[in-house]
C-alpha cells in the first residue's frame, strides 16, 4: 500500500475528525458532559476501536490511553498515515496486552481531533467548526468521558488501564476518580503533575502556533488555511524534549545532510536539522493546531494532589487498585523521580505498587519503541493481576 501524499493526508484528517473510520458512540442532549471550567459539552462523541472479546462477566476489559499526539488507533492500521497502530508491537495475539485474552478499549480523548468531539468538530449551535469557542478541557474531563463509554460498553470495572505520557496521566486520574472501577494499573512515562520546564515548552509550542498569520485565531478551516509553519515549530521544539542527549549523539552527533563541507547558510546543515524539519512537516497535515493548544492545555492543568490540599497520599487514599509505574532512566521530560513521588505517595497509602526503571538511552519516546525490559514488564504485571483476578488463559 503506497503512503497518502501530504495533501491526502491533511483532506483524511479533517474527514477522520468528523467521520471516524473507527467505532463512534454518540452522547446527546440527555446525557451531557460536566466539564472543571464549569461549563457542559453536549452533545459530544467518543471515537474508539476494540481489540478482543469480553468474556461473560465483563472482567477482562483492558483500557488504554494515548499519550498527545496519539488516537484510538493503538493497534489497528491508521487511516490517516496508513501507518500500524502506535503500540501494535505491545498490543494483539500473544503478545504483553493479549488479545486472545482482554478485551481492550482505546478511544480518541476529546479535544483531540479523530473523531472525538474536539474544535475542528462541528458545533451543532453554529454549524460552525468549534475552534476555541470549545470550553477548555482536563484530564479529568477526559476521563469522565471515557467511564462515560465505559459504562454505555456495559462494563462496571476495568481489569486494567494502561497509558503513557499524557496516556499515564489518563491512567492516574482513573484511579483517582473511580477507584472502584479498575483493578490495576500502568502508569509509564509520566508523573502527577506538569512540572514548570514542561508547561514552559509547550507554552513556546502553543504561541509558534498561534504566531503563525494562517491560524486566523483559531478559524483557520473556514478560511480554508492551516498554520502549517507554526504547528512544524511547535513539533519540532516538542519532539526534542522526547529524545535524549545521547540518543540524539548516538544517531546523529555533528553528521552533515548529504553535504561534505557546511554551506554557511541557514539550510539543514546537519542530520539532526534535517531530521527535526521531517518531524514538523510529517505532523502538520495529520493533526489539527487548535487540537494541540487544547491537549497541550490539558497536560499543563494536570495536577492530582491540587484537589488534596496538595497531599498526593490522599489522592489514593480510597485506592484498592493494583498498581506497576514504569520509568525511563534517560526520560527528562517525566524523570524517574517523578514516577518514584507517585510510587511513595502509593506506599502511605498502603496500596499495592510495584515499580519498574528501564535503563535505556531512548528518552522519552521509549514507551513507544522496542523495549523488551519494558515489554517484559507489562506481560510480567497484567498476568501477576490476572492471576489475582482470577482470570485463566484463555478465559472468555
Amino acid at each position: 500500500m503506497n503512503a497518502p501524499s501530504m495533501t491526502e493526508v491533511a483532506s483524511l484528517s479533517l474527514r477522520e475528525a468528523r467521520q471516524p473510520s473507527s467505532k463512534v458512540a454518540h452522547f446527546g442532549a440527555d446525557q451531557p458532559l460536566t466539564l472543571d471550567a464549569g461549563q457542559v459539552l453536549s452533545p459530544f462523541d467518543i471515537a474508539y476501536e476494540t481489540w478482543g472479546q469480553l468474556n461473560a462477566d465483563k472482567s477482562n476489559a483492558i483500557y488504554v490511553c494515548h499519550a498527545l499526539t496519539g488516537d484510538q488507533y493503538a493497534a489497528s492500521r491508521n487511516p490517516v498515515t496508513g501507518k500500524p497502530g502506535w503500540w501494535s508491537s505491545l498490543i494483539g495475539p500473544g503478545k504483553p496486552i493479549d488479545t486472545d485474552r482482554y478485551f481492550v478499549v482505546c478511544s480518541n480523548v476529546i479535544g483531540s481531533c479523530m473523531g472525538s468531539t474536539g474544535p475542528a468538530s462541528i458545533d451543532p449551535t453554529t454549524g460552525l467548526p468549534y475552534a476555541l469557542d470549545l470550553p477548555v478541557l482536563t484530564i479529568a474531563d477526559m476521563v469522565r468521558a471515557q467511564a462515560m463509554l465505559i459504562d454505555r460498553l456495559g462494563i462496571d470495572q476495568l481489569f486494567a488501564v494502561i497509558g503513557g505520557s499524557m496516556g499515564g496521566m489518563q491512567c492516574l486520574q482513573w484511579t483517582v476518580a473511580y477507584p472502584e472501577r479498575v483493578f490495576c494499573a500502568l502508569p509509564i512515562a509520566t508523573g502527577a503533575r506538569h512540572s514548570s520546564q514542561n508547561i514552559a515548552f509547550h507554552e513556546v509550542g502553543r504561541q509558534a502556533v498561534m504566531a503563525d498569520p494562517d491560524w486566523q485565531s483559531g478559524r483557520y478551516i473556514e478560511g480554508g488555511v492551516r498554520p502549517h509553519k507554526g504547528l512544524a515549530v511547535a513539533r519540532m521544539a516538542a519532539h526534542v524534549t522526547y529524545l535524549s542527549e545521547a540518543a540524539l549523539q548516538r544517531k546523529f552527533g555533528r553528521n552533515l545532510q548529504d553535504r561534505d563541507s557546511l554551506g554557511f547558510g541557514f539550510e539543514a546543515d546537519f542530520q539532526i536539522e534535517s531530521y527535526l524539519r521531517h518531524q514538523g512537516t510529517s505532523f502538520v497535515d495529520r493533526f489539527d493546531a487548535n487540537a494541540y493548544l487544547y491537549l497541550t492545555r490539558a497536560m499543563d492543568y494536570f495536577d492530582i494532589a491540587a484537589d488534596y490540599g496538595g497531599r498526593l497520599a490522599d489522592a489514593f487514599a480510597r485506592t484498592r487498585t493494583r498498581f506497576c509505574l514504569v520509568s525511563f532512566s534517560s526520560d527528562w521530560l517525566f524523570p524517574t523521580e517523578e514516577s518514584r513521588a507517585v510510587v511513595h505517595a502509593l506506599n502511605a497509602a498502603a496500596a499495592s505498587v510495584s515499580f519498574v526503571e528501564v535503563e535505556t538511552d531512548k528518552g522519552h519516546d521509549a514507551f513507544l519503541l522496542d523495549e523488551p525490559v519494558f515489554y517484559a514488564a507489562v506481560d510480567g504485571f497484567l498476568s501477576s493481576a490476572a492471576r489475582a483476578r482470577g482470570l485463566r488463559q484463555g478465559q472468555l
